[in-house]
């Protein structure tokens, strides 16, 4: 199982300094979160990972190699990556979407392969996107269409799957439905880090939290360690009451009040 780390790891646009000094492993085979304020370098920490920014000062390693000294099909054979907002694709259905995960296993026009169509299968299938993949992207709804972009991930068949807020506009029903398609994609032995701005999708879905602010990394640790007055405080600045979810040891915010400076 492909392992990613970063080391003293800092990033800026334009000579601004917006991550500073990271140093962490994110645990391979588990659900990871990455939670923190708006602007807190978030979407910009995991496109470094991705290979998408270029570090100011530091290193991500892939498996113990730069990853700015790997080609860019070498990257995506090891991570999967979604933004925010992937490109939409007019005129294309979800087979042919899902099928360009495939694109960094290609060998100049050699074209696809039993294996690829046997993983770009598997993805549909792993997504259940079986009825919908004559469709067309924009025929379909918001959850449908992040579960396209999701497939296509798994059609590269990568260890790792980084994704930036996979339930940004979705509503509670698809939320949960990417969340628990994600849970499920975990169990059969992906790394999966993603951002979330839900606190108790965080703590529900998470095996662990990586706790971001000001480009800084402050807290890490499961849940329920994460899952504190103090450290969420410092955090967001809010005094949070919790209980715990049901069967679980996996604590909730079950109201919160805004900390006002006096």
């Amino acid at each position: 199982m492909t392992k990613l780390n970063t080391a003293d790891l800092s990033i800026g646009y334009e000579k601004k300094i917006v991550v500073n000094d990271i140093t962490v492993e994110i645990p391979k085979g588990q659900i990871t979160s990455l939670i923190g304020p708006n602007g807190c370098g978030k979407s910009t920490f995991l496109k470094t990972l991705a290979r998408i920014l270029e570090p100011a000062k530091g290193e991500v390693l892939i498996d113990g190699e730069n990853v700015q000294r790997l080609d860019t099909k070498t990257v995506a054979q090891k991570i999967a990556s979604l933004s925010q907002c992937s490109t939409q694709i007019n005129g294309l259905t979800v087979e042919e979407i899902v099928a360009y995960g495939r694109f960094p296993y290609q060998k100049g026009f050699s074209g696809l392969k039993k294996q690829d169509r046997q993983l770009i299968d598997w993805a549909i299938e792993a997504t259940n996107l079986q009825e919908l993949k004559d469709r067309t992207l924009l025929t379909l709804s918001g959850g449908q269409q992040q579960r396209v972009w999701i497939a296509m991930a798994l059609a590269q068949d990568t260890d790792i799957l980084i994704l930036d807020e996979p339930i940004t506009f979705l509503d509670p029903a698809h939320q949960l439905e990417i969340l628990e398609l994600l849970q499920e994609i975990n169990r059969q032995g992906k790394t999966i880090l993603m951002t979330i701005h839900d606190l108790n999708h965080a703590s529900r879905f998470s095996d662990y939290l990586l706790g971001m602010k000001q480009g800084q990394l402050l807290f890490q640790g499961t849940p329920k360690e994460m899952f504190t007055a103090d450290k969420l405080l410092t955090l967001f600045d809010i005094q949070a009451t919790f209980a715990t979810l049901p069967n679980s040891d996996k604590p909730i915010v079950i109201a919160y009040d805004l900390v006002k400076e006096c």
